[in-house]
């Protein structure tokens, strides 16, 4: 039988893919490969699976019904998806806004639509976000939380993924899982993050932008913590009892919220030069900390993150430096 992965030439549909691939897994690729960021990085995750034996790759955006429909009808061995295609960012969508309906609104809701009609379907996983607790202030965020205020268009995006995937689970019985996923980083990540953004902007001499004055902290969560994270969920789908629609969320992350100027440190210790930083006001539709409750996951997954910042950071850097070579 087959996996699917969406944005398989994205950070962590790349990573979650290579794992599959190392445990005997028979790989679908899916992703539009827009230019959002270098396209030349997505190219170097997509043709690094391309190598593996057991993985095929097609050109698709999931927006796109009829073709969507059409990749379906062509591959109906699938039994388990991994939905992580997604307009990502959060100041994107101040400037991008239809990019978010299309992506993550119509884009979720054709996936939804495919895992509905698909037969033997085991088991839909799907990426959520740690920005659906905009404006909660209680840490850690509980999954429990009411998560009805959104600061941004993308975190209300992803809350409305799990309300739609919550209706599909109720009304057609396709067993699903959200996962909210906590600031992840790590070797092939995404340009659009702080710590790339910084690494980038310190190997040029450039000043580093650094919001509401460095008075941050985030849960930053190792990318192969994500994937062990999503390996064990997938191997468990929601039972369904006929009452309970089988659908959950959980938050998967470090449960470790650290400073950013923490980070900064260990970017100038690494990379072994001075940062020049500019510090300015928090942006629109951010937020000040995030920190995940990940004691559901430890509890029904036996979930532990293992990778702290002091080893994280260093393995980037050591990852960038091969790839962006000065």
């Amino acid at each position: 039988m087959t996996v699917l992965v969406t944005g398989a030439a994205g950070f962590i549909g790349m990573s979650l893919s290579m794992a599959l691939l190392d445990r005997g897994e028979q790989v679908i690729g899916l992703d539009e490969m827009n230019a959002y960021y270098d396209i030349r990085l997505k190219q170097a995750r997509r043709d690094r699976l391309l190598a593996r034996d057991g993985f095929s790759f097609e050109r698709l955006d999931i927006a796109d019904g009829p073709a969507l429909a059409d990749f379906f009808a062509r591959h109906p061995a699938i039994d388990r998806i991994v939905h992580l295609a997604a307009q990502a960012g959060v100041r994107h969508s101040l400037t991008h806004p239809q990019d978010y309906a299309r992506s993550n609104l119509t884009g979720h809701l054709n996936m939804l639509e495919q895992a509905r009609a698909l037969r033997g379907l085991r088991h839909m996983v799907y990426a959520s976000s740690s920005s659906v607790y905009g404006g909660e202030r209680t840490q850690p965020f509980s999954v429990d939380a009411r998560c009805d205020r959104p600061v941004s268009l993308y975190a209300a995006s992803k809350r409305a993924n799990e309300m739609m995937g919550h209706a599909y689970a109720h009304l057609y019985r396709i067993p699903q899982t959200g996962l909210r996923f906590f600031t992840v980083y790590g070797p092939w990540g995404r340009p659009d993050m702080a710590l790339f953004i910084f690494t980038r902007a310190m190997l040029a001499g450039q000043p580093l932008p650094v919001f509401n004055h460095g008075d941050m902290k985030r849960d930053f969560t190792y990318i192969d913590d994500i994937v062990g994270g999503i390996l064990s969920c997938l191997d468990a789908p929601p039972a369904d009892d006929g009452e309970t629609p089988p659908h959950r969320v959980y938050n998967i992350g470090n449960n470790r919220p650290e400073p950013l100027m923490r980070l900064i440190t260990l970017l100038e210790q690494e990379l072994g030069r001075k940062a020049v930083l500019d510090f300015q006001p928090i942006q629109p539709g951010d937020v000040r900390e995030t920190c995940a409750d990940i004691e559901p996951m430890r509890r029904d997954f036996g979930y532990s993150p293992a990778t702290s910042i002091d080893q994280g950071v260093p393995a980037f850097v050591r990852w960038y430096k091969s790839f962006y070579p000065f």
